[in-house]
């Protein structure tokens, strides 16, 4: 066989028979009387089924392409036919590419991987051409996510006056969305020739990027009001002649952690708070964990410091082209490509490397 039933990666093992029998039990669960008597419950383990049937059905899918394979080898020792043989030299390759993208998502077993993602963008310091670096990030990723299929919604937006964004927030809706977009939190740099500068001189940029897993009400996060500070203000940009005439744009605070969240995606403030407490849920759970995260660290290793604040990629437009991703190593030349959402080769590297650091 060239297809094995189980797979290994560097990061994670892909078990068919554990994934097939927890599908079993699941569907016997949901087939019972009772199932919807607890519809918060019911749904949990709907979505659970739904996600095994993702990762089982393209599986059985390649195994299958694989047995068909495995004959049509098998008929070429028979016979010496060049049509047979360029079709089996197609099929392997089609295989492969399959088993690459399956061994991909294999390495998305984090806790929150398979969640959708929130995406926060800030420029740096530098006033206009950082501003405008946050928006072309913006766009970067809006791009990416139409690559794949998801659904980006943006949740806030503050442009500014002189061009660019002060921030943006990002909602990316699909399968694993936080688990692929996680490879781009920390900060980014723009190397160009500013196209705002009449001295054509060069400049560097900074934009920070956050991401977040979308943490559903089923995650308890408990959030007492009497810790937020509830800001109504009247949206700006985009939107129609409607949107500044009432104060539905919302902002929270919550005080002791200090996050800022915002939301002015709706005309009704009540939407809008109830998709900013949504924000505000997601990102004192990524608090939490990242926490957990950091202690444990400091135990394994001794160290108590984590750097955060790292740069982790450049973006290099002169003296010549490239992107280069500081913490893989992996460095493309095409930074327009990159720029027009074709990430998948950077976050690979980086699923890669830290799913190799994980099993080590």
């Amino acid at each position: 066989m060239i297809f094995e039933r189980s797979s290994g990666s560097s990061g994670g093992t892909f078990d068919l028979d554990t994934r097939e029998e927890r599908l079993r039990n699941l569907d016997e669960v949901m087939a019972a009387p009772h199932f919807w008597n607890d519809q918060e419950r019911a749904r949990s383990l709907i979505d659970e089924a739904n996600r095994l049937k993702g990762w089982l059905g393209p599986w059985k899918r390649l195994a299958g392409r694989a047995d068909d394979l495995d004959a049509l080898f098998e008929l070429l020792q028979l016979e010496d036919d060049p049509d047979l043989a360029a079709e089996l030299e197609a099929g392997l390759t089609e295989l492969q590419s399959g088993v690459e993208e399956l061994e991909l998502r294999t390495m998305l077993q984090g806790e929150d991987d398979h969640r959708e993602a929130i995406v926060t963008i800030h420029p740096g310091a530098g006033g206009l051409e950082s501003q405008d670096w946050a928006e072309m990030l913006m766009r970067m990723y809006t791009r990416w996510a139409e690559r794949k299929g998801f659904d980006v919604g943006v949740l806030d937006l503050q442009t500014a006056e002189e061009g660019g964004i002060k921030n943006a927030t990002l909602e990316i809706k699909g399968e694993s969305a936080y688990g692929y977009l996680k490879a781009e939190g920390g900060v980014h740099r723009l190397v160009r020739i500013s196209p705002f500068d009449a001295q054509a001189r060069r400049h560097t940029s900074f934009a920070s990027v956050f991401v977040y897993p979308l943490v559903e009400d089923e995650i308890e996060i408990e959030i007492d009001e009497s810790d937020l500070r509830i800001d109504t203000y009247r949206a700006s940009g985009a939107g129609g002649q409607h949107i500044n005439k009432t104060d539905s744009a919302v902002r929270i605070t919550h005080e002791p952690s200090g996050i800022v969240v915002a939301c002015q995606q709706e005309r009704s403030q009540h939407k809008n708070r109830s998709t900013a407490m949504k924000m505000l849920r997601a990102a004192l759970y990524q608090r939490e964990v990242a926490a957990r995260e950091a202690a444990k660290k400091e135990l394994e290793s001794g160290k108590s410091a984590i750097d955060f604040g790292s740069q982790i990629r450049s973006y290099v437009f002169q003296p010549y082209t490239m992107v280069n991703d500081h913490r893989t190593e992996l460095k493309i030349t095409d930074v327009y490509g990159v720029m027009e959402g074709d990430l998948d080769p950077l976050i690979e590297a980086y699923l890669k490397k830290t799913g190799a650091a994980a099993s080590s």
